[in-house]
């Protein structure tokens, strides 16, 4: 009998650079592909936020019916259903008389957990479950090092991947497909879209996106070919208005419906045929963050969510529903923060540069848990990726590789390097639209007489700072020092990191 595989899709919704579905035509057999509707994705989190919120669920059910339409095109289609992947794909082993799953392996427990469960599951029926790594840009087996030895930094990591040089090609997609067997192909559930009711994302968005490899090929397209704009990234990627201040191929690689390594090729072929400059080694460069914290995933397992983080540091954490929710409202009286966190709220998706300073503001301003700040974008992001969510707040929260000491970024300063004339905040805080830039980003400095003259009450049609900046911070690094051991010190701005997977 020819061989029947049943093709597992997870977090890697595409045809091209596919090597489970590459592997899977080369056997000259039936290929089944299934995507689980997992319900535990659809729970809550720790703290209670929805685990897959609205924006993200909108995305992920346009990349699914992107694959199906994909599938179709090429002559099959994609099975699914609602349920856990362990029982689910062993009952259509069973049925459809599969002699393999093929699938792409994960890096953190829920998944892993999954992974094994079913392996479990498929070994009785005398079924092998074959996984093999695709998220990354690098592989593992490539890798000028073991993973347990993975650098603590990731210029150091940057560095000796570099030297390797080891970049595999892309697999070419399939240029047809075998039809399914005769089978129920099932439907989205339709209940997933009313758990929180219909939302349609704000006009002020950077970006219509839309989930899936076809919205995927058309971003890169624009952002590489027709605006030519990959010539400039380094020098635009740290903006926050606009289209294309940066690539924004995130949300597409979080699903995988881009592969990093078919933008790095694409990348090469820019530079042979447009030009090769910082801004294009520096779109790798930020590939290269992912696949970092990809791996630091794999070796922290469990400690990555671990409120002492990585390093297992203990620090003095405090859960302050209060000043979370006025936080996540965007509502701390600190425009550069609150814009951006409603700019996340009302489109699933923030800039890198504003993700770095509302998490340094929850961690070293307030002192709340970071996982209160990891989980809230992990409900909301439609770029949401496991291992760089969590990596990010690691890193920020001072708990997580290369965090050196206490360190926080300035969102007064941030605000005025990157916001000079006030355009971002006013986009996203139009009650701040009359300010002038010298105030915009100081709102509390106003006068009763200027706050008539521009129509802003503070307190009423804007919040008055929750907290001071700076003596927050002092707080903060003083409960770090004591809970680390070190002495005292002032305490260090962070160095702009660049936006990563961006």
């Amino acid at each position: 009998m020819a061989d029947r595989i049943l093709l597992w899709y997870r977090n890697d919704l595409r045809l091209h650079d596919h090597e489970p579905l590459h592997r899977a035509v080369q056997t000259g057999g039936q290929i089944i592909p299934v995507y689980c509707i997992d319900p535990r994705q659809f729970g809550q989190t720790r703290f209670g936020f929805p685990k897959t919120g609205q924006w993200r669920r909108q995305f992920l059910a346009a990349a699914v019916a992107d694959l199906r339409q994909s599938l179709r095109s090429h002559g099959s289609d994609l099975i699914l259903r609602w349920g856990e992947p362990e029982v689910i794909l062993p009952d259509l082993v069973r049925t459809l008389k599969i002699t393999a799953v093929y699938g792409h392996a994960e890096a953190t427990s829920e998944e892993t957990q999954v992974e094994h469960r079913l392996s479990t599951a498929l070994q009785s029926l005398g079924v092998p479950l074959r996984l093999v790594w695709g998220a990354t840009l690098t592989h593992p087996e490539d890798l000028p090092f073991s993973l347990p030895d993975l650098p603590d930094l990731f210029t150091r990591f940057r560095q000796r991947v570099e030297a390797a040089g080891q970049i595999r090609p892309p697999f070419p997609p399939p240029a047809a497909l075998p039809p399914l067997p005769a089978i129920d192909s099932g439907e989205w559930p339709q209940e997933l879209e009313r758990l929180e009711g219909d939302r349609t994302p704000d006009p002020r968005g950077v970006l219509a996106f839309q989930g899936g490899e076809t919205a995927g090929f058309a971003r890169l397209q624009a952002y590489f070919w027709q605006s030519d704009r990959l010539k400039t990234y380094k020098d635009t990627r740290n903006g926050m208005l606009g289209p294309d201040y940066s690539s924004k191929f995130s949300p597409w690689l979080a699903l995988g419906c881009l592969s990093p390594r078919y933008i790095y090729a694409e990348v090469r072929r820019y530079e042979t045929e447009r030009v090769q400059n910082d801004s294009t080694y520096w779109l790798m460069f930020e590939l290269l963050w992912r696949d970092y914290f990809r791996y630091g995933a794999v070796n922290g397992g469990d400690r990555l969510f671990h409120v002492t983080g990585l390093r297992g540091i203990k620090l003095p954490w405090t859960v302050d529903w209060p000043q979370f929710d006025q936080w996540r409202r965007g509502e701390t009286g600190y425009p550069l923060i609150d814009a951006n966190l409603r700019e996340l709220a009302h489109t699933g998706f923030m800039s890198n540069r504003g993700r770095q300073n509302v998490a340094s503001f929850l961690t070293k301003n307030l002192g709340l848990d970071w996982r209160l700040g990891a989980e809230w974008f992990e409900s909301l992001l439609i770029d949401y990726d496991v291992c760089s969510n969590y990596g990010n707040w690691n890193y920020t929260a001072g708990v997580g590789n290369d965090a050196r000491g206490f360190r926080y970024f300035n969102s007064l300063k941030q605000s005025k390097d990157y916001d000079p004339q006030g355009d971002y905040v006013k986009h996203w805080l139009p009650e701040l639209a009359a300010l002038p830039p010298h105030l915009v980003h100081e709102p509390w400095r106003l006068t009763p007489e200027e706050q008539r003259r521009y129509g802003v009450q503070l307190g009423v049609d804007y919040p008055r700072p929750m907290v001071d900046f700076f003596m927050s911070i002092r707080q903060q690094e003083q409960r770090y020092q004591e809970a680390t051991g070190q002495a005292a010190a002032s305490p260090r701005r962070k160095k702009s990191r660049p936006p990563r997977s961006e």
